[in-house]
C-alpha cells in the first residue's frame, strides 16, 4: 500500500479536528431518557459541505462485568425480559446477559460492584477494568465500561434477582457451554459475547 492511499491519509489526519459545523439541537423527548435531533454540516474529505440530520438517544453510560470461576470453569449470567428484543423478533423477550447497569452518579467500578450484588447476589473482590466501548454509535451516546472478576461461593450475600421492577434469574453456566450458546444463538447480547470471547482469547479457562 502506497503512502498516498486513502487509508494512510486517514490514519495521519488530526484526530482532534472537528469535521462538523453549524450544529443545532432539537429536544424530541425526555420522557425516560433524552432523545434529540441534531442538524449539522459534515465537512467531507474533499472539502464539500454536506447537511445531515441524526437522532441521538442519551441514556447515560454503563458498566458490565463477567463473573467467572477458573476452578469450576463457569461463568455467572443473568436472564431477564428485554422489551426491545421482543419487538425485534425475540418471541419470549428473555435475554441471557452478563451483569450490567447504568452508572447514574457512580464511578464505573462502584456501579458494577453494586449491580453484581443486586443482580447476582455476589459481592466480588478485585475487579479488572478490561476496556470500554461505544455499543451503538449510530444512534446512542452510551459508553459501556467492561470489567471481569473471579467469584466463589464465599462471596455470595443473597440470591440476587435484581431490585424494584426487575425479575432476574441467575445462571451458573459452564464456560464451554456459554461459547456454544453464542454459536447456536441462545446468547445474542453484544456485551456478553464480547466478554466471553475476551475470556476465551485470554485463556482464562484453559
Amino acid at each position: 500500500m502506497s503512502s498516498h492511499d486513502t487509508f494512510s491519509q486517514e490514519t495521519a489526519s488530526d484526530p482532534t479536528s472537528s469535521r462538523i459545523e453549524n450544529v443545532q439541537s432539537e429536544l424530541l423527548s425526555d420522557n425516560w431518557y433524552v432523545l434529540r435531533k441534531f442538524s449539522y454540516d459534515l465537512i467531507k474529505r474533499n472539502g464539500e459541505r454536506q447537511p445531515q440530520t441524526r437522532e441521538v438517544y442519551d441514556r447515560g453510560n454503563g458498566a458490565t462485568i463477567l463473573l467467572y470461576s477458573k476452578i469450576k470453569k463457569t461463568v455467572l449470567l443473568i436472564k431477564q425480559f428485554r422489551m426491545p428484543t421482543y419487538v425485534n423478533g425475540n418471541s419470549t423477550g428473555m435475554l441471557l446477559e452478563t451483569c450490567a447497569g447504568l452508572l447514574d452518579n457512580d464511578s464505573p467500578e462502584d456501579c458494577i460492584r453494586k449491580e453484581a450484588i443486586e443482580e447476582t447476589g455476589f459481592a466480588v473482590g478485585k475487579v479488572d477494568k478490561l476496556f470500554e466501548a461505544y455499543m451503538s454509535p449510530g444512534s446512542v451516546t452510551e459508553i459501556v465500561h467492561f470489567f471481569a472478576a473471579e467469584y466463589d461461593e464465599s462471596q455470595r450475600q443473597n440470591a440476587g434477582g435484581g431490585v424494584e421492577d426487575e425479575d432476574i434469574d441467575v445462571l451458573e453456566v459452564p464456560f464451554s457451554q456459554a461459547l456454544a450458546m453464542i454459536k447456536d444463538g441462545r446468547i445474542k447480547d453484544g456485551k456478553t459475547i464480547m466478554l466471553l470471547q475476551y475470556a476465551q482469547i485470554q485463556g482464562w479457562m484453559a
